[in-house]
C-alpha cells in the first residue's frame, strides 16, 4: 500500500489576506479541503495522513516527527507553505527536513488541499 503525507500550515496560523494565496481561502476551506484530500487518498487505496505545522521553530521537528517510523512514497506540500514569499526560509527548511527524514519519497506540490491526490498521483 502506498503511503502519502500532506504537510501544510495549521490554518489557524495563516494570514489569508496575502495576495499569494488563492482568493477567498479560509481556515474552514482548508480543513474541508484536507478532509477531501484524505478521502481521495483513501479512495486511491493509499494510506495517508495530514501533518499541520506552525510557522515557527517547531515546524521542522514537527515534520520530522510526522515522517518518523514510516516509509512514504510521496510527501505533498501545501500551497500555503510554499507560495507566500515571506515563507521562503520556512519552506526551504521543511523541504530539507523532508529530504533528510524521507529521502526515498517523491515530493509533490498542491495548489489547494483538495487537489492533493492528483499532486501525489503524478509521482506515486
Amino acid at each position: 500500500m502506498k503511503r502519502v503525507v500532506l504537510i501544510g500550515l495549521d490554518p489557524a496560523t495563516v494570514d489569508f489576506s496575502g495576495p499569494a494565496l488563492p482568493q477567498g481561502m479560509t481556515a474552514e476551506k482548508i480543513h474541508a479541503g484536507v478532509k477531501l484530500a484524505l478521502a481521495d487518498f483513501a479512495a486511491r487505496g493509499w494510506h495517508a495522513q495530514n501533518c499541520f505545522i506552525n510557522p515557527d521553530k517547531t515546524a521542522v521537528p514537527t515534520v520530522e516527527r510526522c515522517l518518523a517510523g514510516h516509509v512514504y512514497d510521496c510527501v505533498v506540500i501545501g500551497a500555503g507553505l510554499r507560495l507566500p514569499p515571506s515563507r521562503l526560509v520556512l519552506f526551504e527548511a521543511v523541504v530539507n527536513a523532508i529530504h533528510r527524514a524521507a529521502p526515498q519519497a517523491a515530493i509533490a506540490f498542491n495548489t489547494r488541499p483538495e487537489v492533493s491526490g492528483a499532486a501525489a498521483a503524478r509521482w506515486v
